[in-house]
């Protein structure tokens, strides 16, 4: 196994394609590559809107020009992939509007890789998906356009991403690696790919289907402790109890998991479970647990924006017409990105209640946002608000003083994510 022959492309240049560019271009001849041309002239000119090629200690455009002199490089031109023998794919894998897995951009990827395909080449998938997926929904895919036979001509692998958008400890190499490959032997040199760039080490997994369905349970997983203590919340709430304070006292137990409510979106938690759902309904098995998880996750957003309407009802303010201050639609604090947030789902809630709501977010960009929600982002806070929803803890919040920009002593603020300062607000989830 000669490592030093591989030149890899990285398929699209997201949250979790650029910092894998990143590190392989250190000890590879790597392309990075997407199909959209302004994000490959943005990388070109030391800018990253994702914030996620920090690493190191170094900015991103110091990362670039060093890198750049041992052989990375971007482009959005299909024919620069021929010359490659390595391609990792890292797009996207969301849902429809009936929460049903949206594989196409995965499909388009393998249609556009089938086309340049060649004997020996490998095409490692990243972006997740269901347990099968790769061989059922991709392979036929790659033969069907390059002509070539799978295992014969050309080698799969999967490597499920395991990047935290906004964290800075825990990063790509940081995190231990699932790997598998088609053949045993691809499994070999798809493992020791990425052993030559994670710190944390690797574990090969027996299959593409095992490695598959490791992503989708990391995730399942989180979704339905969450979906628990929301359920509690939902109860509490009932009850006059503060859930933070119940969680408290039960986390003094050694073996208890201290998994706090809140809104369960982005491009991971919010997701994945349906791929998994997909996959099992497709066999004839319903998953209960699971898809109840799910909903109780979804209804999140619109427990709190009635949760809100009651506490300023219970302060005689005149709903119609409130004025009302969300601080943040990303889907997690300190980070850019609004996949899947589930603030929008507040946002809607209370227009419906005809209120005034403003949004405001020093993280994510005013134009993707007004994109993909319709939602345009206030430059700055007034000082005249009704409610305030702290729905993300991003840092800068914790510098605002909240009861100067309220309308009146009567304003409501209804902390979601219990991170402001309790003496401050009126409510928590």
């Amino acid at each position: 196994m000669n490592l030093k022959e591989k030149q890899i492309a990285i398929i699209g240049l997201g949250y979790v394609g650029l910092p894998l560019a990143i590190e392989f271009g250190k000890k590879y001849q790597v392309l990075g590559f997407d199909i959209n041309k302004d994000r490959i002239e943005e990388l070109n000119s030391g800018k990253d809107r994702t914030n996620e090629a920090d690493l190191d200690g170094m900015s991103y455009a110091m990362n670039l020009t060093k890198l750049k002199s041992i052989g990375l490089k971007f482009s959005h031109n299909v024919e620069d992939l021929k010359s490659f023998n390595v391609f990792v794919v890292t797009v996207p894998t969301p849902i429809d509007q009936f929460k049903a897995p949206d594989l196409t951009p995965l499909i388009k990827a393998s249609k556009m890789l089938g086309s340049i395909l060649k004997k020996d080449d490998i095409v490692i998938y990243e972006s997740t998906v269901y347990p099968g997926c790769t061989e059922e929904d991709c392979v036929p895919v790659l033969e069907a356009y390059s002509g070539l036979k799978f295992n014969k001509d050309f080698f799969c692998g999967y490597s499920p991403e395991r990047i935290n958008p906004g964290d800075k400890v825990n990063t790509l190499t940081k995190i231990k690696k699932v790997t598998s490959g088609s053949t045993s032997e691809i499994a070999e040199v798809v493992d020791a790919l990425y052993a030559s760039i994670i710190e944390a080490g690797t574990h090969k997994a027996p299959s593409l289907k095992v490695a598959e369905a490791s992503k989708a349970i990391e995730n399942a997983q989180r979704d339905v402790n969450i979906s628990f203590v929301n359920e509690l919340a939902l109860i509490f709430d009932k009850m006059g109890i503060d859930t933070n304070d119940v969680i408290e006292a039960a986390g003094t137990k050694w073996n208890f998991l201290k998994y706090k409510p809140g809104l369960v979106g982005g491009h991971c938690i919010g997701v994945d479970p349906y791929y998994l759902a997909h996959k099992a309904e497709s066999l004839g098995y319903y998953p209960q647990v699971i898809l109840s998880g799910r909903r109780v996750n979804d209804n999140m957003g619109m427990f709190v924006a009635n949760k809100l309407v009651k506490l300023l009802i219970s302060k005689n303010h005149v709903i119609s017409k409130s004025k009302v201050l969300v601080l943040g639609i990303t889907f997690k604090e300190d980070c850019p990105d609004i996949r899947n947030s589930k603030v929008i789902d507040i946002i809607r809630e209370l227009q419906q209640f005809n209120m005034d709501v403003d949004v405001y977010d020093p993280h994510a960009d005013k134009h993707e946002v007004k994109e993909e929600y319709d939602v345009n982002l206030i430059e700055s806070i007034s000082s005249n608000y009704d409610a305030i929803i702290l729905a993300v803890s991003h840092k800068e919040f914790l510098k605002i003083d909240m009861r100067s920009i309220c309308a009146s002593s009567d304003s409501i603020i209804y902390d979601i994510k219990s991170f402001l300062e309790r003496s401050i607000v009126d409510a928590r989830l």
